[in-house]
């Protein structure tokens, strides 16, 4: 396991949500090898998706580049020393139209 503090980059989550991931990410690290980078975003993946609904994304590794789109409220960028972990949800599986999006999001 990796013993350093988490570092977080770049998020928009809510605080709860942080610290949930952030747990999940130690508890993957105690899990699996720390190079077995596939494994461990697979576990932050899983337990994201049994605990707030499918479809959220998880990069985890060294030196990665990213461009992506995310659901508001659903993105983290953090490290565990050399180790960065990106988590985000896309939305993908939402069912509602755009236009029920956008009223939802101006109340």
């Amino acid at each position: 396991m990796l013993e350093g503090k988490a570092i977080v980059r770049e998020t928009d989550m809510p605080e709860a949500m942080q610290s949930h991931v952030l747990e999940l990410a130690y508890q993957a690290l105690d899990l699996h090898e720390v190079s077995d980078y596939k494994s461990i975003a697979r576990h932050i993946k899983q337990s994201f998706d049994e605990v707030y609904g499918a479809t959220w994304h998880c990069v985890a590794g060294v030196d990665f580049g990213s461009c992506i789109t995310h659901m508001c409220g659903s993105f983290i960028f953090f490290h565990v020393e050399m180790m960065e972990f990106l988590i985000f949800k896309d939305g993908a599986d939402l069912t509602e139209s755009k236009e029920e999006m956008i009223g939802a999001m101006q109340k």
